[in-house]
């Protein structure tokens, strides 16, 4: 158990709720939250001012919400914390941290790419995605080594690298999660495998709020890209189809 850093998490929503928990395995963890005020297991509520404290700070919010939340607090925070974030637009994420927190402060831009559901299993062997902002190249080794140590499957690159493979990745997921919701697909006895897994798209990533969903397709520049090549396929699809059924004519 690795016990010698502080992290201090800003936002318990249904994502900080969970990293909360799983860090708290590992570190010491205080958290603050404007909503929740019944802590994870192993996690201690404190005020903001106290979050704000701790050497390493880990932002738990919405991207929707980020640059408000970063401006609030950057002139609260000590001049040598660390910040991390867990958004899942790093590119965004990392714009406002290195513009509105001060230089004195080192940034590593961070996404796990789980959450409660995908990860209902345990976290070990899943990514963990390293974006190094401003940070020195000993402390970003040592958090290379720290989430290791969780278990995770442990990747550094740069935030728009990030951003490229998760919208053909997380984010074609979570479009056609909703897309499968809409179609109201239900349980069946006769289900196949391959059925089944359609509908764990739709748990894995519907159990998430609208507003995530939202977020994934507006702030990251590539999923624009993804949904044309999604549509273009489908619709390539089902004119193959027609092709094939459409009875010749007389």
């Amino acid at each position: 158990m690795i016990r010698h850093v502080q992290l201090g998490i800003y936002g318990l929503g249904r994502f900080g709720v969970f990293w909360a928990a799983q860090l708290a395995r590992h570190f010491p963890v205080c958290a603050y939250s404007r909503r929740l005020h019944r802590p994870p297991a192993g996690v201690r509520m404190v005020s903001e001012r106290q979050v704000l404290q701790c050497p390493v700070v880990i932002l738990c919010v919405a991207i929707s919400a980020f640059e408000e939340v970063v401006d609030r607090i950057a002139p609260r925070l000590q001049p040598r914390t660390l910040v991390m974030d867990t958004c899942s637009i790093k590119g965004v994420a990392a714009r406002v941290m290195e513009q509105r927190l001060p230089p004195t402060m080192q940034i590593l831009a961070t996404h796990p790419m789980f959450g409660p559901d995908s990860a209902r299993g345990g976290i070990k062997g899943l990514p963990m995605i390293l974006c190094p902002v401003r940070i020195s190249a000993a402390a970003l080794q040592e958090w290379r080594h720290r989430f290791s140590a969780m278990g995770l499957r442990v990747m550094t690159m740069t935030a728009d690298e990030h951003d490229h493979e998760a919208a053909f990745t997380q984010g074609v997921a979570h479009y056609l999660g909703r897309v499968l919701a809409e179609m109201g697909l239900q349980r069946s006895e006769i289900a196949t495998v391959g059925y089944q897994k359609l509908r764990e798209i739709v748990e894995q990533t519907c159990n998430d709020s609208m507003q995530l969903f939202v977020d994934l397709q507006r702030y990251n520049p590539y999923t624009a890209e993804m949904r044309a090549r999604l549509e273009d396929a489908l619709s390539s699809v089902r004119s193959q189809l027609d092709a094939r059924c459409t009875p010749p004519a007389d």
